[in-house]
This record gives structure tokens, sequence and C-alpha cells, in this order.
């Protein structure tokens, strides 16, 4: 028999007191180890933006070829993600987290001793691959170790990593570059990294739960895993998020035809994944997540639709900054970082108040980045670019408190009620949601930039128009996340 799924509708409230449950002593410590490591491989998608040009010139290499530094990274982290989450469920996520996280460490020094540019490319598609097996652990570990309101505290800790990791990428990205001044200071970006990660893997390794095989009244066994569904899935991500990485080499326009292909791939895995549960065998991914587990469908659709703008945003103001207003990599990262700060206090105060305020804190949160990054659009697009980067920090950090009320929520929301022998899965599938969001922004929005620039050639205009489109991600978000809680405040509903 399939593990059994919660009622639609019912929210786990349970302390940490319910029956069956022991909480482990060590329980904070291995959650700051897992935030950590998360924060490093979120951190990788956006640091090595700022140093695409120095990596460029020092490895003479073409603009498509260094394109494929931050987008190989970010195609073999998504494709990883789903399949690393039912791993981690069906054999041991403290083995797979240490797994992943020590090749992690290998292929970021790797990264940096890398001669060429083909063997960047390659050590970044692993370091991509070994982020990807790791994330899903993250949100799994919470499940696993926390109840109740400890869970959203919990949440709110994993919601600020995200946020955070996201919106200081360049500023940490920018001050490396200033301390290892030279033509190969960029190497230090991925170094970084190594003794930072060997210190995680030491202490996860004392720290980190060891695997519990399910007893027989337990619901649910750890069966096989589903390679044919993972294949399906696969090559359905990889369909739909290959033109996306090759947008600035005219991706877009050669390849669109794989985006039906990539929706016709996960049609069928769909399928596949329904006939498993008919069959009562393990499916890669329950469906009945997204249909009997209240919240965690929106949840989802909220997380991907607020990635496509929040993600894409830092590259259209690091182009505004560093190409229209000639601001140095790390003077540009200081002018967004009251965004990360607000982000940052936010995420945790949400943490602590989510089991009582629920969605309306997601819903207030992204109506504060509407107003934020919206008034800083239309301020830089209409002020004298003398003072408008300045004048627009409190609309800035107005923007970043509200992310930090989105983030966080959102997870905790999403993934509170996904059974905990599921929980990798399920936050596989959500941050898979999430990088297909960032890829289409990463993509779309610094093309409309530089499409606006091309036809009046004024910066603040391109920046205007890219951050408008992006806010219409949001607003979709937005509306999503009333539903929701209009949902939850009507009694009845289903």
């Amino acid at each position: 028999m399939t593990a059994s799924m919660p009622a639609a509708g019912g929210r786990d409230r349970a302390g940490p007191q319910e029956p069956g449950y022991q909480p482990d002593p060590q329980r904070w410590r291995a959650l700051w180890v897992t935030l950590v490591a998360g924060f490093m491989s979120l951190l990788d998608v956006t640091i090595v933006a700022v140093a695409l040009p120095t990596i460029q010139r020092d490895l003479h290499a073409s603009a498509a070829q260094v394109q494929w530094v931050v987008s190989g990274y970010a195609l073999s982290f998504a494709l990883a993600l789903v399949t690393a989450g039912r791993l981690g469920d069906a054999l041991d996520r403290r083995r797979i987290f240490l797994l992943a996280l020590s090749g992690f460490v290998v292929f970021s020094a790797a990264c940096g001793a890398a001669p060429d540019i083909t063997l960047l490319v390659v050590a970044r598609l692993a370091q991509g691959l070994a982020a990807g097996f790791m994330a899903p652990q993250n949100s799994a570990l919470i499940q696993q170790l926390f109840r109740g309101a400890e869970r959203g505290r919990a949440f709110g800790f994993f919601g600020a990593t995200v946020g955070i990791s996201s919106a200081v990428g360049p500023l940490t990205g920018g001050t490396i570059l200033a301390l290892a001044s030279g033509a190969q200071g960029w190497r230090w970006i991925f170094y970084v990294n190594v003794p930072i990660g060997v210190v995680a893997v030491l202490l996860g390794r004392r720290l980190l739960p060891r695997a519990r095989r399910p007893g027989r009244g337990s619901g649910h066994r750890r069966g096989r895993v589903d390679l044919p569904g993972v294949v399906l899935l696969g090559l359905g991500v990889l369909a739909l998020m290959y033109p996306l990485v090759q947008a600035d080499s005219g991706g877009l326009g050669r390849l669109w035809w794989l985006f039906p292909v990539g929706v016709v791939l996960l049609a069928a895995f769909t399928q596949w994944q329904r006939r498993l549960v008919t069959r009562g065998a393990q499916p890669l991914l329950d469906p009945r997540l997204f249909t009997t587990v209240r919240g965690y469908a929106i949840g989802a659709c909220v997380g991907t639709l607020y990635f496509i703008g929040f993600s894409g945003v830092w590259l259209v103001f690091a182009l505004f900054y560093q190409h229209g207003l000639g601001y140095s990599p790390l003077r540009s990262g200081l002018a967004v970082t009251p965004f990360a700060v607000g982000s940052a206090s936010a995420a945790v105060i949400a943490g602590r108040l989510v089991e009582r305020y629920g969605r309306t804190l997601t819903v207030c949160g992204l109506t504060g980045v509407l107003v934020g990054l919206g008034g800083t659009a239309l301020l830089l697009r209409c002020a004298p670019l003398g003072t408008a980067p300045w004048a627009a920090a409190p609309l800035l950090l107005l923007g970043g408190v509200g992310s930090g009320f989105v983030v966080s929520p959102n997870i905790t929301m999403t993934l509170r009620d996904v059974p905990v022998h599921m929980a990798g899965a399920a936050g596989g599938a959500l941050q898979t949601g999430q990088r297909l969001g960032a890829a289409v922004g990463t993509a779309a929005l610094p093309g409309l930039f530089y499409v606006t620039l091309g036809r009046n050639g004024h910066y603040p205009a391109a920046l205007f128009t890219a951050i408008g489109a992006a806010l219409v991600g949001m607003a979709a978000s937005l509306a999503l996340a009333a539903y929701d809680w209009r949902r939850d405040r009507t009694p009845g509903q289903p």
C-alpha cells in the first residue's frame, strides 16, 4: 500500500509534544549547518554574474561561452531537485546531503582552478548538480526535525536564507572582486566556498540525524526510485529551461519548439505518476500533493510567479547601475543593499508570526514588494540620476521587508502539511518551480531591458519597462495568494 495523504483542509498545528515525535536536542544546531550550506548553493546562482566580464577577459572566452557559467549552474541545479528530494525520502537525507555538500566543495575548488572556459563550465555544471541534490534536503530536514510553531520559526530562517542569498549575491561578488584585485581575482568567488563547506561537512556529520527505517505500522515504505519518472521529468524540465538559458545567444528564437515538447513530456510524467499511484507503487512525485494537501498547489504557483520577477530584477539593477551610471560591481551591490537588509530582518520575524497570521503575511508582503519596487523604478525614471539611487533606499527597504514576508511564510504554508516521508520530493518540486521562474525572469527581463534601451537609448526608461514587467508576475502571485487567503477565511471552502 502507498502512504496515505492528509485530508484536504487539515492544518498541521501539532506541537513538539505530538505522539511519536521525539525532539532532537541538536535540531537547532543541525538547522544552522543546513542553512549555511543552502546559503552557499543559492548564493552561487547570482554571485558570479558580476564577475562575468573579468572571467571573459581572463579566459579569452566568447560572450556565449561565459554565459554558460551562470546558466549552466542554474540548469543542472533545477534538473536535480525533484529526483534528489525523492532519493532523500527513499534512502537517507543525511547521507545525500553530506555527499552533495562534499561534491559542492570539490567542484567549487575545481571552478576556481579551471585553466580555461570549457573546464570552468563543466565544473559549474557539476557544482549545480551537487547544489540541486543538496537543496531539497534542507526543507525535508526541517519537516523531519521540527513541529508546530518551531517548524514555522525554522522555515522563517530558511526563507531568510533564500531571500538573502539571492539579494546579496551582487554585493558579495563585488566585494570579493574588490578585495581580490587582479585579473584572476574572480577565482576567489569559488574558493571562498571551500573552507566554509569543509566546516559544514564536519559539523553535519556530527549533528545531522541518522536515518531511521520506518516500522511496519508507519504507513509508508522507502521503495524504489521511479526511473521512468526521473527521465520524463528531467527531459521535460530540460526542454523548458534550455531555450531560456540560451536566450542571450538567440535561444528563444531558435529553440522555441522545445517549449511544447517540454509541456508534452511533463504531461506524460503526470500521467505516469497517476498510473503508479493507481497500481500502488511509489511515484517520484505523488500527484496527490497538488490535490489533497491544502495550500501546496497554490503555494507552489505563488513561489514560481514571484521568482519570475524577483530573480530577474537583480540583473536589471546591475545593468542599470554598472552600464547606465558607471558604478563598480561593489557600488552597484551596495545600491540594492537596503532590499537585502529588509528581507533578512522581515523573514526571521515572519517565521515567528506565520502560525498566527498565515497567508495574510504573504498578501501583505507581496503588496509591499509591488509598492517598493514599483516606486523605485518610478523614482529612478523621473528623478535626477545623481541623487535617485540613494533616494530610492527607503523604497528598496520597503520592498525587502515585503519580500521577507513572502518567501518565508509561503514556504511554511506550502510545505507544513506535507507528510514527512514525502518532504524531500515536495520541497524539490517547490524549488523546481522557483528555478523555472528564475530562469524565465533572468532571460526575459534583461532581454526586455536591452530591447527598450535599443529603441530610445535611455537607461531609466529601460529599467522602468523591465521592472514593470517583473511586477506583472508579482501581481499575479498576489492574486493567487489573496485567493488562498480568502478561502482560508471562508467557512466551508474546500
